[in-house]
């Protein structure tokens, strides 16, 4: 597997499994890469520098302050080498990722070189997580995993099998026949599957003014849409979110277009759906709205009973059915009762291609969590059970049904 003049940029942090990081730098050299090493302090205790940098044709860097005697003058190179590296490389390889420098890395920590390169880099970051089963599975370090996710960044999942400490379980660090394997794929663009293709995300609720300050709306907090939009762009995707009211933070490299009311999100979408390759509709739109908005606040003492007169609101889902054009339409289905019968009724009648559906009720599921689990059903009624899982996960498994 050919990686002529690929750049590899290897960070070794403190863990057993570095050792297999000179058979990993071995692998690329004979690929045709160039290969650069860096490492933590604690990583030289566990293999050679001087290994690393015979194996790779390159100095290794360890100590973010290195040692100038009074002679000499440290170079600018030198002090900016953390800036350099992640101008240079076209991929920063991580393994093994110990819970500490996970933790680091996660919280922007860069007090050495390794760390101070992920803040630095303009590359993509692939991380290799490498501990103890009791360690990984840690609430700690299974929250800096899901957030690292979450932010952009690549995991290789451990593997099960003897650890180091004696046990057998999950932490191993993979081969490095396996870790070369992903980093090529990767670099030949079979993690960028959606390079070219434009893909709109609906995301959140909507809100219906009853009147200066008060509306109708639901729970929704965009979770679910904003991370169907972060998993589309790192895959390649040149991506629209039209979010309804939201606090999220928006995702790198998105294009997001705030909306308030059912109306906007549909004068939004109706400027040029025509243009998108893919559309995935998670935005939980109000169904009904209210007949007509109160100027100023309606006052508690004003009426013993109020009543609202309300009206359906535009049925967003069913015009971009109704008025298809090349673009692959997903629908997403919350339902308490005669879930399945109702998503398939929902397909049908919206033209839909894919349809997400999920239950409000089930534990971890739903509005306002970072989990969720459900079913994905597709215009022939194939069902794909999916477990409970964190949302970034469960978006790119959307993306990969419908890609496909």
């Amino acid at each position: 597997m050919s990686l002529n003049g690929k750049k590899i940029l290897i960070g070794v942090s403190g863990g057993i499994a570095a050792y297999k990081i000179c058979d990993l730098v071995r692998l690329f050299k004979k690929s045709g890469a160039e290969v650069k090493v860096v490492m933590t302090p604690s990583a030289a205790n566990f293999v050679s520098p001087i290994t690393l940098s015979t194996l790779s044709g390159n100095e290794v860097l360890i100590n973010i302050f290195p040692e100038v005697k009074p002679e000499q003058t440290e170079s600018v190179e030198t002090k900016t080498w953390h800036i350099n590296a992640g101008m240079w490389a076209d991929v920063y390889l991580i393994a093994p990722a110990t819970a500490n420098s996970l933790a680091k890395i996660t919280q922007g920590f860069c007090d050495n070189f390794l760390t101070a390169i992920v803040l630095a880099a303009r590359c993509p970051v692939i991380l290799a997580p490498s501990m103890d089963e009791d360690m990984f599975k840690n609430e700690v370090t299974a929250r800096n995993i899901s957030l690292l996710k979450e932010r952009g960044y690549f995991i290789i999942e451990p593997e099960t099998g003897e650890l180091a400490s004696g046990l057998h379980g999950i932490g191993r660090m993979p081969e490095p026949q396996t870790l070369f394997n992903y980093v090529s794929d990767f670099l030949k663009g079979e993690y960028r599957d959606y390079s070219g293709k434009k893909v709109l995300v609906t995301a959140g609720p909507t809100y219906e003014p009853l009147d200066d300050v008060r509306f109708i709306g639901n729970y929704s907090s965009g979770k679910m849409g904003f991370q169907i939009a972060r998993a589309a762009a790192l895959r390649g995707a040149e991506v629209t979110l039209l979010s309804g009211p939201s606090a999220l933070e928006t995702p790198r490299n998105v294009k997001r277009i705030d909306v308030k009311t059912s109306d906007d999100m549909y004068s939004e979408i109706k400027k040029n759906y025509l243009s998108y390759d893919y559309i995935i509709m998670s935005a939980a739109v109000a169904d009904f709205k209210p007949k007509s908005r109160i100027k100023g606040k309606i006052k508690k003492e004003s009426k013993k009973d109020f009543v609202i007169e309300t009206e359906k609101t535009r049925d967003i889902l069913e015009f971009l059915g109704k008025n298809k054009g090349n673009y692959k339409l997903t629908g997403f289905a919350i339902e308490t009762d005669n879930g399945v019968e109702n998503a398939k009724e929902k397909i049908k009648n919206k033209n839909l291609d894919l349809i997400f559906l999920n239950n409000p009720n089930d534990e971890g599921s739903g509005f306002n969590t970072d989990t969720n689990k459900g079913k994905l059903i597709d215009t022939n009624n194939n069902i794909t059970d999916l477990p409970l899982m964190s949302k970034f996960d469960l978006a790119n498994k959307i993306l990969d049904k419908m890609i496909r």
